[in-house]
């Protein structure tokens, strides 16, 4: 394609090494106080790259993410299509709340096959995480759709709902499980049925994502399909039971449970149903996608396989047209990174562990699976350890450093990019400890990596994805509350250049964010960036 070719950047000198992008996923810009893992960990390595001349902080949330306002935390996923796009596209939530305010999202075709499906004696069923987390989910989407199917005349509908307590309040689930259940039975008038049917917590039940643990989403199918589980009569007696029983349990980790009458489950998934899950984010929504529609799937025993219409709120991988039917158009994200560097004839290497490989892959190009150009790239994911992750917080770190030396000695790759997890997903656990281990297993990695970028006479820039371990609690009177939910502080930009061919200085740019990575790091590779990018952090003195 003409229009993916790059210019040569005027003035600049090529260098033997490679441009080494580093991800410290959930590794943001804190307030220097004990309450921030980054602040406190023994970091050498990150506190030596501050004072670097091009050091910098970049927003990584909210409208410089895409989301809908600077009131939205970013994400793994936001974040990774902003540093691969190298510009902002409208993301999840902003594409579902512009969908249900113009009403686009129920005159589709998807929502007028669960309207026939329902019309013949068909049940709705709503899957979901329950929470105003804006994540992966937002309660508000499961109300604008329970009240349309009440409008729209739908007589049986079942909410089968996942406990978030990582993107809201680790024990938050009574503040939206109970108004839930009190929407539902106000709405069961007329003959209309509403109810909750299954649930569970989101790293228990369901919510499995880049085939880590299938086991999640077998006991999400147990639950929302076989309504196998242990019975409660509601939701709520359910949430109080598993707290009373187990004080330290949170909302992410509880074990799932079905709602039963008269002894038996009240929303188990029949024949000619209608089931939409109506989480937008797609890293966990595409195993139990999988699970509704492949013919021969073999991941797990599924039992019974029922036919239904099955949908997602968007479509997951547009490469795998996975979900085959969605209610909201996915962002159409082109032109990426990867493939005007591929068009260029750059060769790549990217790397993680599971948790965050998708996320270099991806999620980095676009939305879009597979290789751009299999002999220009290569793709390597470290499985990831099944234990949770504050009992290994040192994670694959080691590991996935292991292989980016080696690929930096190996001379065979000119772009490299890395993804450290440790941040992000020890982050979510709130343990302090542990997210203070996994804070300085990044900082020890850095300085092994940092060794071979100088050795090689290469560039490496250091950055992340969205803040998490710099904030490990809030203090309301005196008593700390776990913290593990993404934060809304700043990122940091670090370029340290081994290279010494060229003289990059800091550019005047307006309100910095993830989507100038892109084009500077087309300037670090020679190129001028592409039209319609947004503008590079750098300038290259050409004195």
């Amino acid at each position: 394609m003409s229009d993916m070719q790059l210019k040569k950047y005027a003035g600049y000198t090529d260098f033997p090494g490679p441009v080494v992008t580093v991800v410290m996923d959930g590794m943001g810009i804190g307030p220097a106080d004990e309450s921030n893992a980054i602040h406190v960990a023994y970091t050498p390595q990150l506190d030596e790259l501050a004072a670097e001349p091009l050091a910098m902080q970049l927003k990584a949330h909210g409208t410089a993410v895409g989301m809908p306002s600077d009131d939205d935390m970013g994400n793994s996923e936001v974040g990774h299509n902003a540093l691969g796009a190298g510009r902002v596209f409208a993301q999840g939530a902003k594409l579902v709340n512009a969908a249900i305010r113009t009403g686009a999202i129920f005159t589709g075709k998807a929502w007028s096959e669960i309207l026939s499906r329902t019309a013949q004696g068909g049940t709705l069923h709503l899957i979901g995480m329950i929470s105003d987390g804006n994540v992966h989910s937002h309660i508000d989407h499961l109300y604008a759709i329970l009240d349309r199917a009440a409008a729209d005349g739908i007589k049986r509908l079942r909410v089968h709902g996942l406990l978030d307590g990582r993107d809201v309040g680790e024990k938050s689930g009574l503040s939206f499980f109970e108004p839930l259940e009190q929407k539902l039975a106000e709405l069961s008038t007329g003959g209309r049925d509403y109810r909750i049917a299954s649930g569970g917590g989101r790293m228990i039940t369901t919510m499995d994502r880049y085939n880590a643990d299938w086991r999640v989403v077998e006991r999400g199918w147990q639950a929302h399909v076989l309504g196998q589980g242990r019975p409660f009569a509601s939701a709520t007696e359910a949430i109080r039971t598993y707290y009373a029983e187990n004080p330290d349990i949170t909302d992410q980790y509880m074990e799932s449970f079905v709602i039963v009458a008269d002894g038996k489950p009240v929303g188990t998934i029949e024949n000619g149903d209608a089931v939409v899950l109506f989480n937008f984010r797609g890293d966990r929504a595409i195993e139990l996608s999988r699970a509704f529609e492949e013919a021969d799937f073999a991941e797990f025993d599924r039992r019974r396989v029922p036919e239904v219409f099955y949908a997602g709120m968007m479509q997951y991988d547009g490469d795998a047209n996975i979900p085959r039917h969605y209610l909201v158009e996915p962002p159409a994200i082109d032109h990426t990174l990867g493939q005007y560097l591929c068009a260029a004839g750059i060769s790549s290497f990217a790397i993680s562990e599971t948790q965050k490989f998708g996320h270099v892959t991806y999620f980095w190009n676009g939305n879009n699976s597979g290789y751009i150009d299999e002999k220009l790239e290569k793709y390597v994911e470290i499985p990831s350890d099944r234990i949770a992750f504050d009992l290994r917080p040192w994670m694959k770190a080691a590991e996935i450093t292991d292989q980016v030396v080696d690929a930096i000695r190996s001379g065979r790759y000119k772009f490299i990019r890395l993804n450290y997890a440790n941040g992000d997903m020890v982050g979510h656990t709130g343990i302090p400890i542990a997210i203070r281990i996994a804070v300085e297993t990044v900082d020890m990695c850095l300085t092994r990596l940092l060794k071979a970028v100088k050795q090689a006479k290469g560039v490496a820039v250091i950055t992340a994805d969205h803040g998490n371990a710099d904030c490990m609690w809030t203090e309301k009177k005196g008593v700390r509350s776990p913290m593990v939910a993404h934060t809304k502080n700043p990122v940091p930009f670090i370029i340290k250049d081994y290279s010494g061919a060229n003289n990059f200085s800091p550019a005047k740019v307006e309100n910095p964010g993830l989507g100038n990575i892109a084009a500077t790091l087309c300037n670090l590779l020679g190129f001028e960036a592409p039209a319609g990018y947004d503008p590079s952090l750098i300038t290259l003195r050409r004195e």
